[in-house]
């Protein structure tokens, strides 16, 4: 019994980094009616500077930064973004949108589902570009433009982030596809993407493992010849198949750093 009081009493910390802004107030999504936390990285060079960022969107807030608050392991976003500003001085705002828990499947999927209810992705995209990116850019030293705006994502934030970019083009340039749960779409996600058309330059990173199911790599290759085939022209688009990944934090998080130096053009 003393044994597990003690285990008890012990302090939970956070293994974020100082440069990880948690609000402390909910942001409210007008279009979805319901309000969710933001979590916000901040290059280790932003309070000694005038300097203004490149920013990344990305879902999922509570598994980047921090082990206390994710679901099964972290992203460790904060730890790599401070690598490589050491090793290329590159830095970069990144904005982590909480998921909304057990509401997460619709407010990442773009179209109504048989199975699943209600799509609420459109919703939660125009959230992003609407009222949450004005907010960023008002509150911090942005660069707001295409170029310098990025969203990425893993499972259903993959298949959202891919949406945002194909919906939006003239916000976003850059979108890190992870995992990306196109099977939940039946074929809108392929129409959709086929149908898409933008001469602005894309640049796309995917990612997916051999392990993560039957239909992960088919689709992923299946998506290839359907941006290459679609509307869209000027689009860079690397599919990167790892043949050991799994459906994992840990598996996103190795990838994480190659993800922003393509992205990114990092030299």
């Amino acid at each position: 019994m003393t044994e597990i009081k003690e285990v008890l009493s012990q302090e939970i910390k956070s293994t974020a980094g100082e440069n990880v802004k948690v609000d402390t107030e909910l942001t409210y999504i007008k279009q979805l009616e319901r309000y969710r936390r933001l979590r916000v990285y901040l290059p280790p060079d932003y309070e000694e500077s005038d300097k203004k960022y490149p920013v990344l969107y990305m879902h999922d807030g509570q598994n980047l930064f921090d082990d206390y608050t994710s679901y099964s392991g972290e992203w460790k976003v904060d730890e790599i973004l401070d690598s490589l500003y050491k090793t290329k001085n590159f830095s970069i705002i990144v904005v982590g949108i909480d998921n909304g828990e057990m509401l997460r499947i619709n407010e990442y999927l773009p179209w109504d589902n048989k199975k699943y209810g209600k799509g609420e992705g459109q919703a939660y995209v125009d959230f992003i570009v609407q009222d949450l990116k004005p907010m960023i850019d008002k509150r911090y030293r942005t660069l707001s433009d295409r170029e310098n705006t990025a969203i990425m994502g893993s499972s259903m934030g993959g298949l959202i982030s891919h949406y945002a970019i194909f919906k939006y083009p003239e916000v976003f340039s850059k979108a890190g596809v992870f995992s990306p749960a196109y099977w939940i779409t039946a074929n809108n996600v392929f129409d959709f993407t086929k149908r898409s058309a933008t001469t602005l330059g894309l640049r796309i990173f995917m990612l997916v493992g051999r392990k993560e199911g039957r239909t992960m790599v088919k689709d992923s290759k299946r998506m290839k010849r359907t941006i290459k085939a679609g509307r869209s022209t000027n689009v860079e688009f690397l599919l990167n198949i790892d043949e050991k990944g799994h459906h994992t934090e840990s598996f996103w998080s190795r990838h994480f750093k190659s993800s922003i130096i393509y992205l990114f053009d990092i030299q």
